[in-house]
C-alpha cells in the first residue's frame, strides 16, 4: 500500500512516473537534464533502508548463490528492463494504475518470465 501511495503522491507532485529504471537511465543518458530530483530520489531510496537498519534491527538474509550468478542476474534484470522499456516499478506501479495496455503485457511477461526462472533454478538445474 505504501509503495502505490508513494508512486501516486509522485506523480501528483511532480508530474513524472516513479520507474525507477528510467530515473536511473535519465542521469546516466547525455545531455543530463533535471538531475536534482533524481539523485535525491535515489538517495532517498538508498537511504532510507539504511536509516532503519540502523534504527531497528533486521532479520538476517541469508543470500545462497554466488557473486558472479548475481552479477549475471543483475546485468540480466538492466537488459530486460531496457528491452522491456521500464522495469517492475513503472510498469507494475504505476503503468497498470494508468491502465495502460503496453504495462499491462510487459508485467505478465515478466511475471512469467521470473515464475519460469524460478521452476528452472529450483527443479531443472538444482
Amino acid at each position: 500500500m505504501l509503495i502505490g501511495l508513494s508512486a501516486a503522491v509522485f506523480v501528483l507532485f511532480n508530474g513524472r512516473i516513479a520507474g525507477i529504471s528510467g530515473i536511473l537511465g535519465g542521469l546516466l543518458e547525455w545531455p543530463k537534464g533535471d538531475v536534482a530530483w533524481r539523485v535525491a530520489f535515489l538517495a532517498g531510496l538508498i537511504g532510507a533502508p539504511l536509516i532503519y537498519g540502523a534504527v531497528l534491527t533486521l532479520p538476517e538474509v541469508r543470500i545462497d548463490a554466488d557473486i558472479p550468478t548475481l552479477i549475471v542476474a543483475g546485468l540480466l534484470v538492466g537488459v530486460g528492463t531496457r528491452y522491456g522499456s521500464g522495469c517492475t516499478s513503472g510498469h507494475g506501479v504505476c503503468g497498470l494504475s494508468r491502465m495502460s495496455p503496453r504495462s499491462l503485457v510487459a508485467t505478465v511477461a515478466f511475471m512469467l518470465a521470473g515464475f519460469a526462472t524460478v521452476f528452472v533454478v529450483r527443479h531443472v538445474i538444482a
